[in-house]
């Protein structure tokens, strides 16, 4: 009698609230172990790409944004 070896149960894909989670994560260098697994083995790096460019951006428009309502808050 063969036993057929076990095989991992299959990874699905990150949801779009995932990769966002992900990419988030990434950005504070914290990520779980089983996290980066499912993303790199099922994820789709452009999905990946796109979302941390989107959040770059808007990152960047809410820092610029903060630091002009301070600047005209201080009369400057």
């Amino acid at each position: 009698m063969s036993q057929e070896p076990k095989l991992p149960p299959p990874v699905k894909p990150p949801t779009l609230v995932d990769t966002i989670i992900s990419v988030l994560a990434s950005f504070f260098g914290v990520q779980s172990h089983e996290n980066r697994v499912r993303d790199f083995s099922s994820g789709k790096p452009m999905v990946f790409i796109i979302v941390a460019i989107v959040l770059t951006v808007v990152f960047v428009l809410t820092l610029v944004t903060i630091v002009k309502l301070m600047l005209r808050k201080a009369g400057v």
